[in-house]
């Protein structure tokens, strides 16, 4: 902070320790060197746990800073997302995480001083954010059998760190072990639809529907959702269903029912569920409404 109790610097980039895989001492020494390039614009805090996130992130706002940077996976910037938004500040994007989806989707380049000069640059655009019972998220959020496929990632990662490799494997160990089919209430905006399914999915990420070689793209792109609901299945079909995810080879005539709409509710016969959202887990209540925040948010990134 400067004399006058203003940011001495212009942007505040918040570095989440736990994202990527963990070398986190080479990423700052990345960092400051491709801050040395624009003097006194930047400020360094790390975070040492995605828990800190939004006092860290509130702090930052506090302090005054118009600009705050996610550095870290999409988990991190979903947080920092969900407390910017309609705060009137910008957010920067540094990729550290496992898959980075958000920033690919937006052509955030993932080299540290190349994304550095992209956030210096200070060109913006709105980003619509989703949101279930108030809670934003920026690619996907589901509840059936993919938060288990989350917890059982947290136990992989803990042994064997992370790695898309360790991701996948988690998908297949959950998805074999996993039967236990939700009934639905789906009504999307305004009509009604009823499922026994194991996973309902809102996907927003247009890019991590493509690089799966799933539908829906042009659903996002036309200001919408892309729910998926996966047919009842026996646990090797899910099994086969992960391998077909895997290989970008799933059948939308068979392996999902693909609905398009903006206003989606999902009533269970379970009070509530823990729900998936951007790699992280959520206890929540029921009924789960799904809208969308246009406008909620600006982010720098290629036109």
């Amino acid at each position: 902070m400067g004399p006058d109790g203003k940011p001495a610097a212009d942007v505040c980039v918040l570095l989440n320790a736990s994202s990527g895989r963990g070398e986190t001492d080479a990423t700052m020494a990345a960092l400051k060197t491709a801050f040395a390039r624009h003097p006194g614009m930047f400020e360094l805090r790390k975070m040492d746990g995605g828990n800190l996130l939004a006092d860290t992130c509130r702090r930052a706002m506090k302090d005054g800073f118009r600009t705050i940077v996610a550095a870290g996976g999409d988990g991190t910037i979903s947080g920092i997302a969900g407390q910017l938004a309609g705060s009137g500040r910008t957010m920067g994007i540094i990729p550290q995480g496992t898959f980075n989806f958000v920033a690919r989707g937006l052509g955030i380049p993932e080299q540290i001083d190349e994304a550095i000069d992209l956030i210096a640059d200070g060109q913006s655009r709105a980003f619509t954010l989703g949101e279930v019972n108030g809670r934003p998220f920026v690619n996907n959020a589901s509840l059936g059998v993919y938060p288990e496929v989350l917890k059982e990632r947290e136990g992989t990662y803990r042994r064997w760190g992370r790695s898309q490799l360790a991701a996948h494997w988690s998908v297949l160990r959950a998805f074999a072990t996993f039967h236990s089919p939700l009934r639905m209430k789906v009504t999307v905006d305004g009509k009604v639809h009823r499922a026994k399914t194991p996973l309902a999915f809102v996907a927003r990420s247009a890019f991590q529907l493509e690089h799966f070689g799933l539908d829906g793209a042009e659903c996002i792109r036309d200001g919408g959702f892309a729910l998926f609901l996966a047919p009842d299945s026996t646990r090797m079909q899910l099994l086969i269903g992960a391998l077909k995810l895997a290989r970008r080879g799933m059948d939308p005539q068979r392996d999902f029912e693909l609905i398009c709409g903006h206003d989606i509710q999902i009533e269970t016969l379970q009070p509530s569920h823990v729900i998936a959202m951007d790699g992280e887990r959520f206890p929540m209540s029921g009924p789960f409404n799904f809208r969308l925040r246009d406008d909620a948010l600006r982010v720098i990134a290629p036109a």
